[in-house]
């Protein structure tokens, strides 16, 4: 049985809540329900095997009232974990306490998502639950800080499982040759000879076992306090098995001490060394792989800038961009990044948004205009006000996005945890049984049936079945993010394989991503077409705009000499004032040149003929007379092409819209 609170919306007197109450409580599954009309909540406990929020909240919409559940949600670091099992676990246990809507638990990034009611279930709680279970839980704080400290530990963690590997294998290696060479004719020094030297031979292999077991010791730790806990994991298979086995070899060394001399061939010390060793390997790789999660994150994180200058109390003051509040007025300086979202008060600018929508052309902003935290302020002097800060910004909400997304399950990966939750109980019973039917109906020899029940412990310890599929989902969305590609959850990912229609945005995707002059159209009886690039490469030479540094790649292009500026000054939103060889020049938009009262003429129709094709006119003036237009556009990449008829070939619909 589930406890839930519920605020409710529209009652206005007793008879409501009477009706709120009665309606919640003839639902199927409902234990008690409780309306509260001073509080306006609905407490109602319920069995959420039978009825689910969605359920209760429907039905109170019904009555003519509106249901709103109460929900907090929370990320949390998890420690201990080291199998599929461990993480079915950790979710079970969270997800039976009172309050609890949901738990995911995902084993590649070591991440659990807790959403549940704050009025009947409290963090401390959720740690000391998952603590009980044999684990640590830590609330996850967020923010690049963690994710460096985040990165640091697991790296460390690389570099543990990696010695214990080699030095593990250091023993494990002479420990193997001893125990099993004699058998296919490598030689032996006399000395070892299990045949002369019984003795010597098992306590050599005793003493080269030891270290092995320690190294591996937490193995034995966390596979052991699973099982007396009651949910046995992976690592109860490996402790279980390398127990026995460890064991067993030293009753046999103690039988040989005593002049049995027969169980000098039936030692499995190499068994116990070889299974702790791999498995090291294997938990190596497993870490490694668990080592890449944060790139991405980080990747995105880094976008954003680690300062803001802010005005408070009439002095304007760097802080850090985590203690910026809504309502802040911020200064942001040509070349800068813009530290959160907002709303420009003062100046204007062109801002490189291309970071959050692909667009390669700066956008215009003044007074009014919504600026996004992480964009790039181009060339103008702005103030603004800050509206979202911290995790409301659309940066931090990419980044809960992609987080959110290498965390969720797909249908497959929920079938993989149903099996891993039950494989290790299986597999422990297939052992005993194993064990027993040998013992009864086989050999009757209780050594033998042993090692029956060791073999089958030891083999089947597929950490991989809980792995493999989170493992899968967070590489795919980690590098989707790093090129630009947003995948919402596990689900959208697995159902990628049902797609019939592609489409594509055009910035960056099917173009370069980089403007380039496409036209130069010039005034009859002024400059020539390559003297027009010239001229307006030499203004743009102290620009940062796209538009102006397509120009000057032309020039680049033609090999062209550029001409001294001796004054220059941006005109945001509108375009550059410069004095070239002693004359005035003008480059901008249509705007700059009704501003400057220069008349257009014929050029008025070509500009937007050249629009028209998706194209960005500049025009160039000088001394008060236009000289002409030169176009600049993103141009369609030469592999757009292929890759369109690439993706024709394999079944998708094509077609092409312009814009």
């Amino acid at each position: 049985m589930k406890s839930k609170t519920f605020d409710i919306e529209g009652m206005t007197c007793a008879s409501c809540a009477q009706t709120v109450e009665k309606t919640a409580g003839k639902l199927s599954g409902v234990r008690e329900s409780v309306v509260n009309l001073a509080t306006e909540k609905l407490n109602i406990t319920y069995d959420d095997a039978i009825l689910s929020v969605a359920d209760i909240e429907k039905a109170v919409e019904n009555a003519g009232y509106k249901a709103i559940a109460k929900s907090q949600k929370r990320t949390f670091d998890i420690e201990g974990m080291s199998c599929a099992s461990c993480a079915q676990t950790v979710e079970k246990v969270v997800g039976k306490l009172d309050g609890v809507e949901s738990a995911t638990v995902n084993l590649a990034t070591e991440k659990m998502s807790v959403a549940f009611d704050p009025d009947v279930l409290s963090v401390p709680t959720i740690k000391a639950a998952v603590h009980e279970a044999g684990y640590e839980a830590m609330e996850e704080s967020g923010g690049i800080a963690e994710v460096d400290q985040d990165r640091a530990k697991k790296q460390q963690h690389i570099k543990e499982m990696w010695r214990r590997f080699w030095i593990s294998g250091v023993f494990t290696i002479p420990l193997l040759y001893i125990a099993m060479g004699h058998m296919i004719g490598l030689p032996l020094p006399s000395l070892l000879d299990p045949m002369h030297h019984p003795i010597v031979f098992a306590v050599t292999q005793f003493i080269l076992t030891l270290p092995v077991m320690y190294l591996g010791r937490k193995f034995f730790t966390v596979g052991y306090r699973a099982l007396f806990k009651g949910h046995p994991n992976m690592d109860s298979l490996v402790a279980l098995g390398t127990s026995a086995a460890f064991l067993y070899s030293l009753y046999g060394t103690f039988r040989i001490f005593a002049g049995d001399n027969s169980f000098a061939m039936g030692l499995y010390y190499e068994s116990a060394a070889v299974i702790l060793t791999l498995i090291t390997l294997g938990k190596y790789f497993e870490a490694v792989s668990k080592g890449k999660t944060s790139e991405a994150i980080k990747t995105l994180m880094g976008l954003a800038p680690k300062t803001a200058r802010v005005m408070r109390d009439g002095k304007e003051i760097e802080i850090a961009i985590d203690e910026v509040l809504a309502g802040d007025v911020i200064d942001v300086r040509p070349g800068e990044k813009i530290p959160v979202d907002g709303v420009v008060l003062t100046g204007k600018t062109s801002i490189d948004e291309s970071m959050l929508t692909g667009e390669s052309l700066p956008v215009e902003k003044e007074a009014g205009s919504d600026v996004i935290g992480a964009s790039i302020n181009k060339n103008g002097h702005i103030t603004f006000k800050a509206t979202k800060v911290g995790k409301d910004t659309a940066l931090a909400q990419i980044i809960q996005l992609v987080e959110d997304a290498q965390g969720s399950k797909a249908p497959i990966a929920k079938l993989a945890d149903k099996v891993s939750g039950v494989f290790v109980p299986i597999v422990i019973g297939l052992a005993v049984l194993s064990g027993l039917l040998w013992f009864f109906l086989g050999q009757e020899s209780w050594v033998f049936a042993l090692t029956i029940s060791i073999s089958v412990l030891v083999i089947a310890c597929p950490c991989a079945l809980g792995l493999a599929t989170p493992t899968a989902i967070m590489v795919g969305t980690g590098k989707g993010a790093e090129n630009g590609v947003l995948i919402k959850s596990g689900d959208a990912l697995e159902n990628t394989q049902k797609i019939q229609t592609i489409v594509f945005d055009k910035t960056g995707t099917i173009t370069e991503g980089k403007p380039v002059v496409t036209d130069v159209v010039t005034a009859t009886g002024t400059y020539s077409e390559t003297e027009l690039v010239r001229l307006a490469a030499s203004a743009e030479k102290g620009s940062e705009h796209p538009l102006g540094e397509a120009i000057l790649l032309r020039s680049e292009e033609l090999e062209l000499d550029l001409v001294p500026v001796s004054e220059f000054s941006a005109v945001p939103g509108y375009g550059i004032d410069v004095w070239l060889d002693g004359k005035h020049f003008l480059l901008g938009n249509e705007k700059l040149m009704n501003d400057r009262s220069i008349p257009l003429g014929e050029f008025a129709s070509t500009a937007e003929m050249l629009a028209s094709e998706g194209k960005t006119p500049m025009f160039v003036a000088a001394e008060g007379e236009l000289l002409g237009i030169i176009a600049v556009a993103d141009t369609i990449k030469p592999s757009s092409k292929k890759s369109d008829s690439k993706i024709a070939a394999n079944g998708y619909r094509n077609r092409n819209d312009n814009g």
